[in-house]
């Protein structure tokens, strides 16, 4: 007599159990994608990996392979100032102008999404008038600011035209995150905090800011990579001193070395260091928060 068993019908259980059971190989659609994606991943990090790998080239080496040698030269070479320009004094004004504009826009972002928790008269126009900028082309408008301060007297230098043109680009972004951070928040704390004695500035100060801190730090993230590597709202608008994208457009225009990769290479860590420490920052906020909730109060 077989060990296997039958249904009525005649029909094996086992090899019923075996026709239904899921296949445990992936289908040949599962491997095209995963080519595409490779595909896509390697053509659009390729250029960016094979300008780290060069910026090591020795002095003997050009700016392609085959690579002779490796060395630190072209990065000591960037703060030279002999060949490749005022690269040093470029970054110098690129960061401090992202600070500045960092701190204006969270500010500001932060006073709209207050002001716009509530409706008010003519709140749609001020809206759109605060992201119309995102509609016009970036050369245009640090054009248009350009002739402004011209019209007006105004030299134009990186810590003025220039930021008022760049506050253009990185307000829009951050009023948009504020708003989104905003609606998750419940008035019902803010509300708690008054019933307690709290005056307004208080409640903001020991309530809101503290419960929007990621969303602020996330606004300041905007504020700093928009600023940092914006260049078309700076040609027109920087005056004699040029911002760190103008004075790498102008190296193209000159400068034939690898310190060109050796120039790419140092700002992408510090982009790199600046998303790293907002991230982390973020990270410490909720760890924070978690070691404060109710629950663990409780406990202790």
């Amino acid at each position: 007599m077989s060990g296997a068993t039958s249904d009525p019908r005649g029909g094996s259980i086992a090899g019923a159990q075996r026709a239904i059971a899921p296949r445990s190989g992936r289908p040949w659609t599962f491997y095209v994608l995963a080519t595409l994606f490779a595909l896509y991943v390697l053509a659009l990090y390729g250029p960016m990996i094979c300008i780290y790998i060069l910026s090591f080239q020795d002095v003997r080496g050009g700016l392609v392979f085959p690579m002779k040698g490796h060395s630190l030269h072209w990065f000591v070479d960037l703060f030279t100032q002999v060949r490749t320009g005022d690269v040093k004094g470029s970054f110098d004004r690129s960061i401090k102008l992202a600070i500045l504009v960092t701190i204006l826009t969270v500010v500001i972002s932060f006073l709209a999404g207050l002001g716009f928790r509530r409706r008010f008269a003519g709140d749609g126009v001020v809206f759109y008038m605060m992201i119309g900028s995102l509609v016009a082309p970036g050369l245009v408008l640090g054009l248009g600011t350009g002739l402004l301060f011209q019209a007006l007297g105004i030299a134009t230098s990186w810590y003025g035209s220039a930021l008022g043109a760049q506050l253009s680009w990185t307000l829009p972004f951050g009023v948009l995150v504020m708003f989104a951070v905003m609606s998750r928040f419940d008035d019902a704390w803010e509300e708690a905090a008054r019933d307690l004695g709290a005056s307004r500035w208080q409640a903001i100060w020991l309530v809101i800011i503290p419960v929007l801190a990621p969303g602020l730090v996330a606004v300041a993230l905007f504020g700093f990579t928009l600023s940092y590597d914006e260049f078309a709202r700076s040609l027109q608008t920087a005056g004699s001193l040029n911002t760190l994208p103008l004075e790498i457009w102008s190296m193209t225009l000159n400068v034939t070395s690898p310190s060109l990769y050796a120039l790419g290479t140092v700002t992408t860590i510090v982009s790199f260091i600046i998303i790293g420490a907002s991230l982390g920052t973020i990270v410490m906020i909720q760890k924070r928060r978690g070691g404060h909730s109710p629950s663990s109060e409780r406990s202790a």
